[in-house]
């Protein structure tokens, strides 16, 4: 056990950590997901649950305005958490993080939480939010269909540009002092952005799998893709990838349209 996970917050929890996210993609519920998963922290998953769209439609209606605890969620993921409700990814992520043993000790850190959500802002911009972007450049509500040459030229310059610049980023990172040894993205121990790092990479490798190889094969960006590995391969992890909690890719952020993907 890492010098970090011993530190976990001693209070028992009382109450689950419940999940509210949509059913049938990985999507931004999937950070929630591998922190919760990687502590072996017991909660729900409105995904695997028979009403869990009704939760869902429920939390984010514009019926719904709230409780004095509580502004109303705009739009999934939510973590309830006994009787609050936090939603925006890197913001349960910032909740969740010194709970799970996730973020350095503000004691011995005091300010090793910002850094590990500043990574995890930068991940999810360059690395989820601009994947999406790709498939719908013009207008989230229109179909790919009605936006496919705006999306090629968009997908271009993203395998061009973009990703190689987030990659390089990161590389970077895992090459700095602040890393502690380039194995983990700061302070030499397993953070959350470690494991939004990693969904990000896989998103992208789902959506650009010729492009992504061909970044990997490179050579520019090993320690990134070390790093990939590397989470992947942790216990808790590699037994939640292999479980049918795990959600496939389908229609959510990251899409594979191969014409998208052209080299």
């Amino acid at each position: 056990m890492s010098t970090r996970a011993s530190k976990r917050q001693k209070t028992e929890q009382k109450d689950a950590y419940h999940l509210i996210y949509w059913p049938g993609v990985p999507g931004r519920g999937e950070h929630i997901r591998l922190a919760l998963e990687e502590a072996g922290a017991e909660y729900t998953d409105t995904a695997h649950q028979e009403d869990g769209m009704k939760t869902v439609t429920s939390l984010i209606s514009d019926q719904n305005t709230g409780d004095s605890h509580n502004p109303p969620p705009l739009a999934p993921p939510a973590l309830k958490h006994g009787e609050y409700i936090i939603s925006q990814t890197p913001n349960i992520l910032m909740y969740l993080g010194p709970q799970l043993g996730l973020v350095p000790d503000v004691s011995e850190d005091p300010v090793g939480i910002y850094h590990v959500n500043s990574l995890t802002l930068t991940a999810l911009d360059g690395l989820s939010n601009e994947p999406h972007d790709v498939h719908h450049p013009i207008a989230v509500g229109e179909y790919y269909e009605n936006q496919k040459d705006e999306a090629k030229k968009k997908a271009k310059d993203y395998r061009e540009s973009r990703l190689p610049k987030f990659l390089a980023y990161f590389e970077r990172v895992l090459s700095g002092d602040a890393s502690k040894g380039g194995e983990y993205l700061y302070g030499g121990q397993l953070s959350y952005a470690d494991l939004v790092l990693f969904q990000t990479v896989d998103g992208v490798s789902f959506a650009f799998p010729k492009c992504v190889e061909k970044l990997k094969g490179s050579g520019k960006y090993d320690k990134v893709f070390k790093h990939y590995e590397m989470v992947k391969g942790r216990e808790n992890i590699k037994s939640y990838l292999e479980s049918d909690r795990r959600q496939e890719y389908s229609m959510g952020i990251y899409r594979h349209y191969p014409e998208l993907d052209d080299e």
